[in-house]
C-alpha cells in the first residue's frame, strides 16, 4: 500500500463532510444553466438566499439543489461574496475529506510527473485541477500553499495530511497573503506549517539554478507559469543585448546570459528580489554578463530612451496592473505606456516581449493595447508568438480566468 492509499484508506476524521448532515443551498430558477453546462461557479444572485443560507458559516460545505430540489453537486459556500458556490464534485453524496482530496492531488500530481522531470512545478491550478481557490507549487522539497477561498481554509488539516502522505515535502509554507483572500474575508498570513525554511529554496529551470524567497517573494515565490517563455526567448538571446524590465528575481534575465547574451541588464524596483538575481548570476557563472539596478521601471525606461539606450530584446513581465475589473480601464493604459516605452528601447530588427497577468484583461484587450503602444512609438512589427502559462497551469475550458497569463513577443522593423 502506497502512502497515498494509507490515507485514502484511513479512518474518517470527526471533522470529515457527512453529506447526510450538510446543509443544502437551493438555487434560483434558472440559477443552475451556467453550472450544468461545466461552468465552476454559481453567484450570489443566484442563490436563494434565505435566513438559513445567510447564517452559513464562509467555507461551509453544502449540497447545492436546483430550484426543483434536484442535486446539482457538493460545493464550498460563502454567503458574504458575489461568487458565493464554488463546485467541487457533481455527485452530492460525494464525502468531501482526506480521501477526496487525496484522490484529486494525485490526478494533479500524475499530470505534472507526465510533463516535467524534475519536481519544480505549480502542483496544483486551483479550479482547472478540481480544488477550486487552492493553489500549490512545488520546489523538490518544499511545498508552498495559498488558500484562497474560505472552503478551502476549512479543509487545511485534511489538506496538509495529503500533501504530507502524496510527495513526502519537508516542508509546507503557507502563502495566504494574497489579495484574493480579502474577497473571501479571510486574513493575509504567512506561516509554515510543516518543517522550517530559513534560507532560499532552490529551484532548477532549463538547466539554470535560482534561489527562492518562498516567505516573502511576489506570491508563491517564483512564477512558472512564464517557463516556456523564458525558454522561447531564451533562444533568441544568442549575441544580443537584453534588457529586462521586472526583472524580479532574474528568471528571463539569468536564461539569456546562459544561452549567449552579449550582456543583460536588469530593473527592478525590490532590493530583495535584486538581491535573489544577483545570487543566481553568480550561481550560474553569468555575473560578468549580467548586472541588475534598482529603480522604478517606467522612469528607468524613459531615462534609457532619451538617452538613446537601444537594446537587441527588451522584456516587459510587470505584476497585475488591475486586481479587479474596475482596474481595468487604467491597467490598459499603464499596458499601452509600457509597450510605448519598451518598443522604443528596442533596436531595429530586435523583440519585445510583453506580458499580463491580470485575468481582469482580456486578451484581446491586452494586444489591442500592445498594438496602440507600438503606433505611439512609431514604429512597425509583427507577432511572432502569442503564449500563455506553461501546462502546469491548465486552463479550465468553462472557466476563462484560469487562462489569466497573455504575452505576446513582436518582431520589430
Amino acid at each position: 500500500m502506497t502512502n497515498l492509499d494509507a490515507v485514502a484508506a484511513a479512518p474518517a476524521a470527526a471533522a470529515d463532510d457527512d453529506p447526510a448532515a450538510r446543509p443544502v443551498v437551493t438555487l434560483l430558477p434558472a440559477g443552475h444553466r451556467r453550472a450544468e453546462g461545466g461552468h465552476p461557479w454559481i453567484y450570489s444572485n443566484e442563490v436563494q438566499m434565505d435566513a438559513a443560507a445567510k447564517a452559513l458559516a464562509p467555507g461551509s460545505l453544502v449540497t447545492v439543489k436546483r430550484a426543483d430540489s434536484r442535486p446539482l453537486g457538493v460545493a464550498m459556500f460563502n454567503p458574504h461574496t458575489l461568487l458565493a458556490v464554488r463546485l467541487l464534485d457533481r455527485d452530492a453524496a460525494r464525502p468531501i475529506g482526506r480521501r477526496f482530496l487525496a484522490r484529486r492531488l494525485e490526478r494533479a500530481l500524475r499530470l505534472r510527473e507526465r510533463l516535467y522531470r524534475a519536481p519544480y512545478y505549480r502542483l496544483v491550478h486551483a479550479e482547472a485541477d478540481g480544488l477550486p481557490g487552492l493553489v500549490v507549487d512545488r520546489f523538490g522539497a518544499v511545498l508552498v500553499v495559498q488558500e484562497n477561498a474560505a472552503g478551502m481554509e476549512q479543509l487545511e488539516p485534511a489538506l496538509v495530511e495529503a500533501l504530507t502522505a502524496l510527495v513526502a515535502p519537508s516542508a509546507i509554507v503557507m502563502r495566504n497573503d494574497s489579495p484574493a483572500r480579502t474577497l473571501e474575508g479571510l486574513p493575509q498570513e504567512v506561516r509554515v506549517v510543516l518543517g522550517t525554511v530559513d534560507a532560499p529554496v532552490a529551484v532548477e529551470e532549463s538547466g539554470a539554478a535560482f534561489g527562492v524567497d518562498v516567505l516573502a517573494g511576489q506570491k508563491t515565490g517564483w512564477f512558472f507559469d512564464q517557463r516556456d517563455n523564458r525558454a522561447f526567448l531564451a533562444g533568441l538571446a544568442t549575441g544580443a543585448r537584453v534588457l529586462d524590465l521586472y526583472c524580479y528575481s532574474g528568471g528571463f534575465a539569468i536564461e539569456a546570459a546562459r544561452a549567449g547574451a552579449a550582456s543583460v541588464t536588469g530593473i527592478d524596483r525590490s532590493e530583495g528580489a535584486l538581491a535573489l538575481a544577483t545570487d543566481a548570476a553568480s550561481r550560474n557563472g553569468v555575473d560578468g554578463i549580467c548586472t541588475f539596478h534598482r529603480a522604478e521601471v517606467f522612469a528607468e525606461a524613459a531615462s534609457l530612451a532619451g538617452a538613446g539606450e537601444r537594446f537587441d530584446m527588451v522584456i516587459a513581465d510587470p505584476p497585475a496592473f488591475a486586481r479587479s475589473r474596475r482596474d481595468v480601464p487604467a491597467a490598459l493604459r499603464g499596458y499601452r505606456k509600457l509597450a510605448r516605452l519598451a518598443i522604443q528601447l528596442v533596436a531595429p530588427g530586435g523583440f519585445v516581449f510583453l506580458a499580463s497577468c491580470s485575468h481582469n484583461v482580456a486578451a484581446a484587450d491586452f494586444a489591442e493595447a500592445a498594438r496602440r503602444g507600438l503606433a505611439d512609438a512609431g514604429r512597425t512589427g509583427r507577432i511572432v508568438r502569442e503564449a500563455g502559462a506553461g501546462p502546469d497551469h491548465p486552463i479550465h475550458p468553462a472557466l476563462p480566468e484560469s487562462a489569466y497569463l497573455k504575452s505576446l513577443v513582436l518582431a520589430l522593423d
